[in-house]
């Protein structure tokens, strides 16, 4: 008898359970091992994303190659002087300066530099380090800040600052960044802790500035994903030697927020972005500075829960893949959670602008998952349930029928069902006295050719074999799958084995031998259908009250002219047959008399 194993739907839940984990834990562990594949992710996400409008709100001037062709690096402090002065006279907003002034240069120079930090709208840059190191950086004097540690702000622990002359400047934006672990820059700190002071980034102190209009809240002071999503075409640039040669029109520069830095490999920062392997450090910044006015325009997406969105998602698969995995092929499975993870990878695409912090690569490590897991668990236990229901089954029913009952896939397929059925009992007529006189070899094979007229005409009409009786045959139809069809199967049956019989009959008498005769008796109504046994041996059988009446209509036959009797069950479930009614009678066991028929058609037995 065969028992159900409760490991496997314990193994199949904590298969569901450790897929959702998996989401979760990259949801919450954003420095735990799925960092790369989610940082890879979020990359191929911005290159398709960045967009070619131009970016009318600030100008970027650019000590670039061809500027230092004309005015070659060192540049005195006159010099760039001049060119922040040029930009104020022709209307910038404000002014930024991507570029530090660690030493004192030409006094004049530093002189207008000290005059314009203090009185004129310019944030002066301050370098801090976010290394720990044996020998901390601390090179120039160090100024500006809020006093306090802001909540959340990134503590630095050293720094790269201006000449004293700078100490009293007005603005200070930090320019200190630390990319991931691959190299790329992804994220800057929106403010600095140093020595209980902080300290805002430059496109943030340049914003605060000069930008005007609304303010906006601190509401993320630590580590700020960068939101790149200009490309670089999309920024106008200056060079700086056009803007010294007065080349810039004036309402290029018209009220307009100015960076200014290098992207000049001589003296420029190049950082690795998402979008290019070499892209200027004065870029950076510009995405920061787009970043903060679109918030300020309402421009900003908004915040949506993404780390609830990829954990309702990979739960809605796994809910769907535990379903679907023991009812359908391998194939079918594997199609479904690959359609699923591009069905998120959409998703995760739509979702990424609103949420800075979710992990995208959570979901496809759950699909992976179970993939790697849940689909190989499954399909071993399809072929462990198969060849069980193979080894029981093949002995009784017919290969379609055992091949509907795997697709199925019934919980339990041989547990014990009260069902519909007709079955069919079938005996020769005389056995002992065709046999009685045969050597043991001769009646052997006349019980096996009488045998084979009844069963292949059971397995011919998807009937289910319940065992011989010496020389007979017990069989229904409708169990282990219902088939509303039964009745009509079983009389089907009943007139192939008739036709089997009389065929063998020619053969016996062009040998001389005397025809066989076979009684069958069919009913059809409600009956146990299932394994019924102990642990040490079990048969699949049908029992119940039409069961026995079919043998009582099988024994009755020998009583009527006819091979085969049919109770009232049958007849009113048949709908391709005509009947002959018989009369009534009384069946051993029974109180009461019931209507008998036979084929309308049936010859008389001879």
């Amino acid at each position: 008898m065969r028992i159900p194993f409760p490991s496997t739907s314990v193994a199949r839940s904590c298969i569901a359970v450790a897929a959702l984990l998996i989401t979760a834990w990259v949801q919450w562990d954003h420095d735990g091992a799925a960092q790369r594949l989610d940082n890879w992710l979020r990359d191929r996400s911005t290159l398709l994303r960045a967009s070619p409008q131009p970016e009318q709100r600030m100008l970027l001037v650019d000590i670039d190659e061809t500027s230092l062709e004309r005015y070659p690096w060192p540049w005195p402090r006159t010099r760039m002087a001049e060119m922040v002065e040029a930009l104020l006279a022709d209307g910038a907003r404000g002014v930024a300066l991507d570029i530090l002034q660690e030493k004192p240069a030409d006094a004049a120079g530093d002189a207008r530099m000290t005059m314009l930090s203090q009185h004129a709208p310019l944030v002066v840059a301050q370098l801090f380090d976010f290394g720990q190191r044996e020998d901390p950086l601390h090179s120039g004097m160090l100024a500006g800040g809020a006093p306090g540690a802001v909540p959340g702000g990134v503590p630095a622990y050293g720094y790269i600052a201006n000449h004293a002359g700078l100490a009293q400047a007005s603005h200070f934006g930090n320019i200190g960044v630390a990319p991931d672990p691959d190299g790329v820059l992804r994220q800057v700190p929106m403010q600095t802790v140093f020595n209980g002071r902080s300290y805002p980034t430059l496109s943030r102190a340049l914003f605060d500035c000069c930008a005007g209009g609304r303010p906006l809240p601190d509401t993320a002071n630590g580590w700020v994903r960068i939101p790149y999503t200009r490309d670089w075409p999309a920024y106008e640039v200056a060079k700086a030697a056009d803007l010294l040669d007065q080349r810039v029109p004036p309402e290029f520069i018209q009220g307009r927020l100015v960076l200014i830095g290098s992207s000049a490999l001589s003296i420029g920062d190049r950082v690795a972005t998402p979008l290019g392997a070499l892209s200027a450090g004065l870029m950076v910044h510009a995405s920061m500075l787009t970043g903060l006015l679109d918030r300020q325009a309402g421009l900003a997406p908004a915040p949506w829960p993404g780390s609830l969105i990829a954990l309702l998602f990979c739960l809605g698969v796994t809910a769907l893949a535990t379903y679907t995995l023991p009812r359908r092929t391998a194939a079918v499975n594997v199609t479904l959670l690959v359609a699923s993870s591009a069905l998120w990878l959409l998703l995760a695409y739509a979702i990424a602008p609103h949420d800075a912090s979710f992990g995208p690569s959570g979901p496809l490590l759950s699909n992976l998952f179970l993939l790697m897991v849940a689909v190989p668990f499954h399909w071993q236990q399809a072929q462990t349930r198969s060849r069980r229901l193979l080894d029981t089954l093949r002995q009784y029913v017919a290969g379609d029928v055992v091949d509907e009952l795997l697709r199925s896939n019934l919980q339990d397929p041989l547990a014990p069902r009260q069902l519909d059925v007709t079955t069919l009992i079938a005996d020769m007529e005389g056995y002992t006295t065709h046999v009685e006189s045969l050597p043991v070899e001769e009646a052997a094979r006349l019980t096996t050719e009488f045998l084979d007229c009844l069963t292949r005409p059971v397995l011919a009409m998807r009937g289910t074999l319940d065992k011989y009786t010496g020389d007979g045959m017990v069989a229904f139809w409708g169990a282990p799958l219902p088939n509303p069809d039964h009745a009509n199967l079983a009389l089907d049956a009943a007139r192939a084995m008739l036709q089997a019989v009389r065929h063998l009959n020619t053969r016996r008498a062009a040998a001389g031998l005397p025809p066989l005769r076979v009684r069958i008796g069919i009913e059809s109504g409600l009956a146990m259908a299932g394994d019924f046994g102990t642990a040490m041996r079990s048969i699949y059988t049908a029992v119940g009250d039409s069961v026995n009446t079919a043998s009582r209509l099988e024994q009755a036959a020998r009583d009527y002219p006819y091979d085969i009797i049919i109770g009232e069950g049958t007849v009113s479930r048949a709908s391709r047959h005509r009947f002959r009614q018989l009369g009534q009678r009384v069946l051993r066991g029974k109180e009461h008399p019931i209507n008998l028929y036979t084929l309308e058609d049936a010859p008389c037995a001879p």
